[in-house]
This record gives C-alpha cells, sequence and structure tokens, in this order.
C-alpha cells in the first residue's frame, strides 16, 4: 500500500474508531439527541473520540457533523486539564488534526481557531462565571464526573447553547454515581455509549493490562474505572458518596494535632490484605481534616513502615497509632526500627469493625470530619462498601477486610479522643517537620 494512502487511512479516524465511539443515531426516546454521554474506563479513547468530534463540528464532517459549529467550547476538570488533556495531549484535537485544518492555538485567550473561521474557547470547571455570557453550537465536556461543581458548570452551560439549529454537547467521561450523571443518562434527549478498557487494549501499554486491570478487574473501582459502570452505593454501607462529596474540601485550616493511622497487614504475600496508612489531623474547633491515604499492598514489615514513617515526616505529624492484633509488639518494633523518634501509640482492637466505624460515619453525617483534595478513591470505595452483610463485625463486598478504612477510624478515633495527653500546638501543614516530638 503505497505511504500516503496508508497515511490518509490512519489518519480517518472514523473507520478505524470503535463501536462506542461511533456517533449515536438517536436519543433515549428514539429521537434527535442533543447530549451524547460517552462513558468509559481508563483508556477507553474517549478523550480521542471527543477531539475527533470537536474537528468534525469545526469542518461539518459527517458523520459526527451535518453543519458546521462555529462556536464550540471546551470544558476540562481544571484549565490545566482542558490545555495538557484536550488540546495539546496525547489523544487531544492538535495531535490528530490534518496540517491543512490544523487550528492555531492561542493559549494565553484559551482560543483555537480554524482555518475556516470556526472558533473554540477553553474553560475550566472550577469557574461556573467564566460561562456566563458566551454563546455556542457545540460543546464538549471532558471528565464531568470529576468536577467540583458539576451541576453549576453543566446549568451555564445550557444557558449559551443557543447557536444554530441543533447545539449539541459530548460529554465523555469515566463514571461516578453522582447526581448529574445519573439525570444525563435518565434523559430522554441523552443518547448513552459504554465501554470499557478493554475495548481499546491493542492501543495501551501491555505493562498496564497486566499490572492495573490484572490487579483492579472485578473490585468495586475496577468496575468503574475498568468497565465504566456506575456504582451504586451499597444499601447497608455506612457512608454513601453524597456523604463523601458534600465533606470535600481544597484544604486544611492550621490543624492542632496531626496523626498517622495504620493498619497493619497479616502478611506480605501476593494478594493479601493492604496496610491501611491513613493521615488525618484535628483543628482548633474539633473539625478533622482527613489529608491523605498512602496505604500499600505486597510490602513487607520494612516497606509499610518505611511508608508510614515517610508520611509522618512529611506532614509534620505527632504521632502515629498502629493497631496490634495481627502483629502484637512487632508492629511498634518495626516502625520504631525505621525512625526510633516515632511516638507509637499501639491499639488494640476488642470490639468489632462495625462498632469501631459507626461514631465515625456518624461524625461525617455531623459535617465534623472532611476530605483534603485531591480525592481518595481507594480509601472512599471501601468507606462506600463496608456494610455489615451477615457478619457483626462489618466488612467489605466479597468478605474483603477494609485495611483503609480501619487506618481511618483509628487515626480519627485517636484525634477525637478525650483526655488525650499533652498539649495541642497549632500550626498550619507547611511549618517543617519537628524532629523528636512527644505527644
Amino acid at each position: 500500500m503505497p505511504t500516503c494512502l496508508l497515511s490518509a487511512l490512519t489518519s480517518d479516524f472514523i473507520t478505524l474508531a470503535h463501536a462506542h465511539q461511533d456517533p449515536p443515531l438517536c436519543a433515549n426516546n428514539g429521537g434527535p439527541w442533543t447530549t451524547w454521554l460517552m462513558l468509559g474506563g481508563r483508556g477507553a479513547g474517549k478523550t480521542r473520540a471527543g477531539a475527533e468530534w470537536v474537528r468534525a463540528q469545526a469542518a461539518a464532517a459527517p458523520p459526527y457533523a451535518a453543519q458546521r459549529a462555529l462556536r464550540i467550547a471546551l470544558i476540562g476538570e481544571t484549565a490545566h486539564d482542558a490545555r495538557e488533556v484536550m488540546i495539546e495531549g496525547p489523544s487531544g484535537i492538535l495531535r490528530h488534526a490534518p496540517r491543512s485544518e490544523r487550528p492555531s492555538w492561542t493559549s494565553t485567550r484559551r482560543r483555537l481557531e480554524w482555518p475556516n473561521g470556526a472558533v473554540a474557547l477553553t474553560f475550566s470547571a472550577e469557574d461556573p462565571e467564566q460561562l456566563r455570557g458566551p454563546q455556542f453550537d457545540a460543546a464538549w465536556c471532558d471528565e464531568l464526573a470529576k468536577w467540583k461543581q458539576p451541576d453549576a458548570v453543566f446549568d451555564m452551560l445550557q444557558f449559551g447553547l443557543r447557536l444554530g439549529p441543533r447545539p449539541r454537547q459530548l460529554v465523555t467521561t469515566t463514571p461516578r454515581p453522582i447526581a448529574l450523571i445519573k439525570r444525563l443518562t435518565a434523559d430522554p434527549r441523552t443518547a448513552v455509549t459504554r465501554a470499557s478498557t478493554y475495548a481499546n487494549a491493542a492501543n495501551l501499554s501491555p505493562a498496564f493490562i497486566e499490572a492495573v486491570i490484572g490487579r483492579y478487574a472485578g473490585t468495586r473501582l475496577g468496575r468503574q474505572e475498568i468497565d465504566g459502570e456506575i456504582i451504586e452505593d451499597r444499601p447497608d454501607a455506612l457512608w454513601t458518596r453524597a456523604t463523601i462529596e458534600g465533606c470535600r474540601v481544597d484544604a486544611a485550616p492550621p490543624l492542632a494535632r496531626i496523626v498517622i493511622g495504620v493498619d497493619p497487614p497479616g502478611s506480605a504475600r501476593k494478594g493479601s490484605d493492604a496496610c491501611g496508612i491513613v493521615a488525618a489531623g484535628i483543628a482548633e474547633d474539633g473539625t478533622v481534616y482527613v489529608l491523605e491515604d498512602a496505604s500499600a499492598q505486597g510490602l513487607q514489615p520494612s516497606g509499610w513502615a518505611s511508608r508510614a514513617v515517610a508520611l509522618y515526616r512529611r506532614l509534620a505529624a505527632d504521632a502515629a497509632v498502629a493497631e496490634v492484633n495481627m502483629g502484637g509488639d512487632m508492629v511498634g518494633a518495626v516502625l520504631r526500627q525505621i525512625d526510633a523518634t516515632v511516638p507509637v501509640k499501639t491499639v488494640h482492637a476488642t470490639r468489632g469493625k462495625w462498632l469501631r466505624a459507626e461514631p465515625v460515619a456518624a461524625m461525617y453525617a455531623q459535617g465534623k470530619v472532611k476530605h483534603v483534595d485531591p480525592p481518595m478513591p481507594l480509601l472512599e470505595d471501601e468507606m462506600c462498601d463496608f456494610g455489615l452483610g451477615g457478619n457483626s463485625s462489618g466488612s467489605l463486598s466479597g468478605g474483603r477486610s477494609p485495611d483503609r478504612l480501619d487506618a481511618l477510624v483509628w487515626a480519627v478515633t485517636e484525634l477525637t479522643a478525650r483526655g488525650q495527653g499533652g498539649g495541642p500546638r497549632i500550626r498550619s501543614l507547611w511549618d517543617g517537620p519537628v524532629v523528636g516530638r512527644g505527644i
């Protein structure tokens, strides 16, 4: 095959597109669609499909577009994501546009301009007010399920989609069970396509397939991030996703005390429980801030102890709180071997996991615990999957142990326990570490 013909074929996206990247024929109600909702796992080809759809809108290229869109909105989770993923990324608009149709990109104006006069503007989902005023005849919303203010931003966009005979929007996202995704899925004017990571496996790294898919396939996180499913809350769970979404904050205030909760595994064998390592701090007003989930699986005792101590040092924490049911005196000893100056408080579980977690879940419901961004998906998955399930002690789906949740519970319980020894020291997370400080 001549090189020029091969090049033309490989740049003709619609010829090589997967089924989920083909334009839908109709909406849920059988009529023309207004919103194309593309739900897919990581690496399923959502960004490439979005970039090609936008390019087709600007060029009036079938089968994606019947008429040219002159004003297009491009909305990413942040301004950085809009630029680095949607515009300049490996699957972005600039990377795959033919030279003769390539738009010029002016980053200072957040503006793409095609030779035929079509214009696209980028927006950050962090600022709904950016969308107040401009008007469009097409829009591409990327990773909508991750937006911090999805309803406010999406609502502002709808007021601006008012140009042309039929304004349309494409939403590409890995799903999460937020209200807006559910509402769009049920909307009669929405066309929904779905795809798992496996659909695009031929274009992904074999190491990614083996390591990531091999590890998470079949888990709640895997069903969401790989299979592209909308995972609903477990009916008997102590936490709901709505509760966790409602407790997110951008940053913590100055904290009086920070502790590292540690729930050691019983074994370092492959497939064994993870070592739960979660950092949390308490502010002067009594509000607890969950700072980071540094849990890890498959580590030897020296490995998870080093990880916990590194987090302790980085956050200038006050103590490590470690459960000793599985490892006894070894747990404290291995932490002190890594750093003898770390104050280690060992705790022994005398009640079931459910009874220990219940008061902490009540604090969340009362708004007394906050999660500091960025999200901690593995920890939050465990929280929303922890229920009685016929076990009075509580467990995750399939009977797995909630190691990250256990570490969280120990940390929050320690911070909120009455009669703690030692006075608090108000400081910011940006203060440097204090070596050898007691509690």
